[in-house]
């Protein structure tokens, strides 16, 4: 599939790599403060801009010398109503960012890509609640009414997909792609698992892929876990099974602790970059993984290694 001029991530063998754990970079590695670990706000400042370009740009470059693509996030995991209103920007005002993250991304590529990279801009759609636990759940009808003004804020301002990230129960997955169907946009998503390899409300990741796709109409071009270790859900994987073949993208968590670890903890985790890397080239075998990435607890350290293992 495309969008515009440039080829999404499909089984014909192309790499796209993307970034680490954003915010856990900025608050652990660059001293941020991140209020509701909301990245979205540093949008409305120049010096938050140019904090954000650097950030991107050794995964930018990495992905050059590698001959990748890049799927391009807009920082906008937390841009929806609900964080917005913690965090006293009013709805008009997180559509706005939205649609200027957008174009931040679209500018950025566009100084970035000179030598014809290809790199995708990608709207980031989080969960309404909390990333680690299902709560503000909705049925699907709900969450695609919920999160159809993220989606129409970043086919405005010209994404090239959007991302349905982190989610940890199928309904919410099922209403973002809806409401990017219903845009026309192309929508991938990601689910994120317990340490026993099931979603957080407790259906397995085969139940929540299967019923996405039946919800939709195969909407989504694919599929990516994020933000759990390799050790959580290697188990809950099934070798030959259709469903599987639907997963392209991994943006695993640096520790292998569980979601409720990770949320007590003061100091980051960053595990060890060429065990997870190894791990990323084992699943590659299995999977038909086309996108390479982090999350939590990950820097241009395990990105590296992660393409030294399955790139080369």
């Amino acid at each position: 599939m495309t969008s515009g001029s440039f080829a999404l991530p499909s089984s014909d063998g192309t790499v796209f790599l993307s970034d680490d754990g954003l915010e856990t970079t900025l608050v652990f590695h660059e001293g941020v403060d991140l209020p509701c670990f909301a990245a979205f706000p540093l949008m409305r400042s120049e010096e938050g801009r140019s904090l954000l370009e650097r950030y991107f740009e050794p995964y930018l470059h990495t992905a050059r010398q590698r001959g990748a693509g890049f799927i391009l996030d807009t920082p906008t995991w937390r841009a929806n109503r609900d964080w917005g209103a913690k965090l006293g920007v009013s709805a008009q005002d997180v559509a706005e960012i939205n649609r200027e993250s957008a174009r931040w991304a679209h500018s950025l590529r566009k100084r970035m890509s000179g030598d014809g990279a290809q790199i995708l801009v990608n709207g980031v759609v989080g969960p309404r609640g909390d990333g680690y636990r299902p709560d503000a759940q909705m049925s699907a009808a709900e969450a695609q009414a919920y999160h159809a003004p993220e989606v129409e804020a970043f086919r405005e301002a010209g994404a090239d997909l959007v991302s349905a990230i982190t989610m940890n129960y199928a309904e919410e997955a099922i209403g973002i792609a809806r409401a990017a169907k219903a845009q026309g946009l192309p929508v991938a998503v990601s689910f994120t698992v317990e340490t026993d390899g099931r979603l957080a409300t407790g259906e397995t990741l085969r139940s929540a892929i299967e019923g996405t796709d039946r919800e939709t109409g195969d909407a989504p071009v694919y599929y990516m876990i994020n933000c759990a270790h390799p050790s959580h859900f290697d188990g809950a994987l099934a070798d030959g099974e259709p469903w599987m073949q639907r997963i392209r993208g991994l943006r695993a968590n640096a520790s292998a602790k569980s979601h409720a670890e990770l949320d007590e903890a003061t100091e980051l985790d960053p595990g060890d970059p060429q065990d997870l890397a190894r791990r990323y080239r084992d699943l590659r075998q299995r999977l038909n993984l086309s996108v390479f990435g982090g999350c939590c607890g990950t820097d241009h350290r395990h990105i590296v290694a992660i393409c030294d293992a399955c790139l080369t």
